[in-house]
């Protein structure tokens, strides 16, 4: 018997690397890496392994997914920042894949201009957890934990 805990991958889009400090009336003042550290906290205490990722690069995106599945991930977060709004390519990545994926987004894109409406990654994901600032990616963490997702 293995003592392997699920791995769930977070994986970040553009700019989120400079989370703390662009704009932090919108986005908050915690760091990417302040979000890692509650997320490893929480994942820990649920039986669970964090595999924190950012990158600029949409096709990163796309490949970090196709890996998702290929090594088993019990699940991946993510937060596409713009590609949300942009990407069919993330969209299309999503559905080839069976491992559920959760949207994550630190403000409500609804409540923002209104080409932020429109998510791409909606329209594929298990779930969206949005509005909550860092705690989203905590909230969407639990839902793999409680079984939601």
């Amino acid at each position: 018997m293995s003592d392997t805990k699920p791995v769930i991958y977070v994986l970040n889009g553009p700019n989120l690397n400079l989370l703390g400090l662009r704009e932090p009336e919108i986005y908050g003042s915690d760091t990417l890496d302040d979000i890692a550290g509650m997320l490893e906290d929480r994942a820990q205490e649920m039986g669970l392994t964090i595999d924190m990722r950012q990158t600029n690069h949409e096709g990163m995106l796309v490949d970090w997914l196709h890996e998702a599945q290929a090594e088993g991930a019990r699940a991946v977060l993510l937060n596409a920042a713009a590609y949300t709004h942009t990407s069919i390519a993330l969209l299309d990545a999503i559905k080839a894949i069976s491992t559920p994926v959760i949207e994550v987004h630190l403000s409500d894109p609804s409540t923002r201009e209104e080409f932020r409406h429109l998510s791409y990654i909606a329209k594929a994901a298990a779930k969206t957890v949005q509005g909550h600032g860092a705690q989203s990616y905590v909230i969407a963490l639990e839902a793999i934990g409680n079984g939601e997702v």
